[in-house]
C-alpha cells in the first residue's frame, strides 16, 4: 500500500509538472500567433520562455518548441521595437536585439524545429520559419555590413558566420566571414571558416547581385537575388545590377596556404593545395593558388613552372591573365605584370581592373622619385638632376594617362580613378582637362 501511495504521489507530481509545461507552451503559442506584440506581451512571453527552459523532463516535441520560442525572443523584441518606432529596424535596435551568439542560438533552434517537423511529417512552423529567414536575413546582412564599414571586422565576420548557420544554403555568408577574419588578422578564426568552405567545396562561381544602400549611397553586394529583392522590399536598397563572378576556390585555398605558410606549416600548405587540385581537376584558379604558395615560400623556380602551365592551359582567359598580372606584381616582375594586363585587355577591351592596375604600374617607383626631387637643393647640379627626374616622372604619367582615362570611361563614377586623373592632369599641367574633370559630378 505504501508503495502504491508513493507511486500515486509521484505520478501526481509529474502530472502537475506536465500541466505547467502545457500552460507555458499555450501562453507562448498564443503570444507568438499575434501579428504585433506589445511591450507587456514581450514581458509575458519572456517570462513564460524562461520558466519553460528551466523545467526538466520535457517531451521531445515540447523541448523542440520550447527552444524555438525562446530563440525567437530577440526577433520578436526587434519587431516590437520597430512597430513602436513605425519604421524598419534601426542599428541601435539590431545591436540590442542581436549578437552572433543570439543569432547562432536562433539558427540552432530554427533548424532543429525544421528537422523535427520534417521527420514527423507535420508542418507547424516550417513555413513561418522559412518566411522569417527570407525576410530578416537581409536585415542581419545589413547589420554585418555596417559593422564592417565601422572597421569591426571580426564582429562583422562572426555575424556573417551566424547568418550562414541560419541558412546554410547561402554559403556566400561563410565566405564573407573568412575574408573579414583575414582583415581582422585573426588567422585561427579565418582558418576555421576556410576549412569549412573547403569541406563544403564552395566555389562562389555564378552571378553577383548588387544594389545601392539608400542610407549611405554606396553600392553593396548580396549573396542571392532573393536577399537583394527582400532588402529592396524593405526599402533599404535600390538600383540593382548583376555581375558574373569566377570561381573562388583558388582564392580560398590560396588563403589557407598563405596562413599555413605564415605559421611555418609549409608541408600542410602544399597538402591543402594538392587535395584541392585532386578534388577539382582542371580548375585553373587552384593552379594560381599553387603558384602563389610557391611565391610565398620564395620558391621562384616552381612558381615560374606553374605560371607557364597555367598559360598553356588557357591563354585567352581575361580573368586568368589579370590574376597572373596580380601575382607577377606581388613577386616584383613588373614587366611580366604589364604583359599580362595588356593581354587581358586584348581579350576583354572593357576590363576596368586591368586598365586601373596597368596605369598604376606605369607609375611604379614614382614615390621614390618624388622623395628624391623633394630632397634636392638649388645648386646647378641639383637643378639638373631635378629636371631629369621631372622629365622621367612626366613620361610615367603620360604613359599611364590613357589607361586611367579608359578606366574612368568604363566606370565614370569611380572616385579613386577620378582622383588619380586629377593629379595626373596637374603633374602634366593639362589645365583644361583638369578643370573639365573637376567640374564633373
Amino acid at each position: 500500500m505504501k508503495i502504491k501511495y508513493a507511486l500515486l504521489a509521484t505520478s501526481m507530481l509529474f502530472s502537475a509538472a506536465s500541466f505547467a509545461q502545457k500552460d507555458e507552451l499555450k501562453t507562448l503559442k498564443k503570444l507568438y500567433a499575434k501579428d504585433v506584440l506589445s511591450t507587456s506581451d514581450i514581458s509575458e512571453y519572456k517570462s513564460a520562455a524562461n520558466k519553460l527552459s528551466g523545467m526538466s523532463g520535457l517531451a521531445e516535441s515540447d523541448l523542440v518548441y520550447a527552444n524555438f520560442y525562446k530563440a525567437m525572443t530577440p526577433l520578436l523584441e526587434l519587431m516590437t521595437a520597430s512597430a513602436a518606432s513605425g519604421g524598419a529596424p534601426n542599428m541601435q535596435a539590431l545591436v540590442k536585439a542581436f549578437t552572433p551568439a543570439k543569432i547562432n542560438e536562433m539558427a540552432t533552434s530554427l533548424n532543429a524545429t525544421l528537422d523535427f517537423e520534417k521527420k514527423n511529417g507535420k508542418k507547424v512552423y516550417t513555413d513561418d520559419i522559412n518566411e522569417t529567414i527570407t525576410e530578416y536575413k537581409p536585415v542581419l546582412i545589413n547589420y554585418a555590413i555596417t559593422l564592417n564599414q565601422a572597421s569591426k571586422f571580426k564582429e562583422a565576420g562572426q555575424v556573417f558566420e551566424a547568418i550562414y548557420n541560419l541558412d546554410k544554403k547561402d554559403e556566400g555568408n561563410l565566405y564573407n566571414a573568412s575574408i573579414l577574419a583575414l582583415q581582422a588578422q585573426d588567422f585561427d578564426l579565418a582558418l576555421k571558416y576556410l576549412y569549412e568552405l573547403k569541406n563544403i567545396n564552395y566555389s562562389g562561381e555564378g552571378t553577383m547581385y548588387y544594389a545601392v544602400n539608400k542610407a549611405s549611397g554606396n553600392e553593396e553586394s548580396f549573396n542571392s537575388d532573393a536577399d537583394r529583392k527582400a532588402s529592396i522590399k524593405l526599402g533599404l536598397h535600390e538600383k540593382p545590377r548583376d555581375e558574373k563572378v569566377p570561381s573562388k576556390r583558388g582564392e580560398i585555398y590560396k588563403n589557407i596556404a598563405s596562413i599555413l605558410v605564415h605559421q611555418g606549416k609549409i608541408d600542410e600548405a602544399k597538402k591543402a593545395i594538392s587535395e584541392a587540385k585532386a578534388a577539382n581537376p582542371g580548375d585553373t584558379s587552384l593552379m594560381l593558388a599553387e603558384a602563389n604558395l610557391y611565391l610565398d615560400a620564395k620558391d621562384f623556380t616552381n612558381y615560374k613552372r606553374i605560371i607557364t602551365e597555367v598559360l598553356e592551359k588557357d591563354p585567352n582567359d581575361a580573368d586568368l591573365l589579370f590574376n597572373l598580372g596580380v601575382i607577377s606584381t606581388n613577386s616584383g616582375d613588373i614587366e611580366d605584370a604589364k604583359k599580362y594586363y595588356k593581354r587581358a585587355i586584348e581579350v576583354n577591351p572593357n576590363y576596368f581592373n586591368a586598365y586601373n592596375n596597368l596605369g598604376a604600374l606605369m607609375l611604379f617607383g614614382e614615390d621614390k622619385m618624388v622623395k628624391e626631387m623633394n630632397s634636392l637643393g638649388t645648386t646647378p647640379k641639383d637643378n639638373k638632376r631635378f629636371d631629369e627626374l621631372k622629365a622621367k616622372r612626366n613620361k610615367m604619367y603620360t604613359d599611364a594617362l590613357p589607361y586611367f582615362e579608359k578606366a574612368l570611361q568604363i566606370e565614370p563614377k569611380e572616385p579613386n580613378i577620378k582622383a588619380v586623373l586629377l593629379n595626373a592632369y596637374q603633374v602634366l599641367e593639362m589645365d583644361a582637362k583638369y578643370k573639365a574633370l573637376k567640374a564633373q559630378k
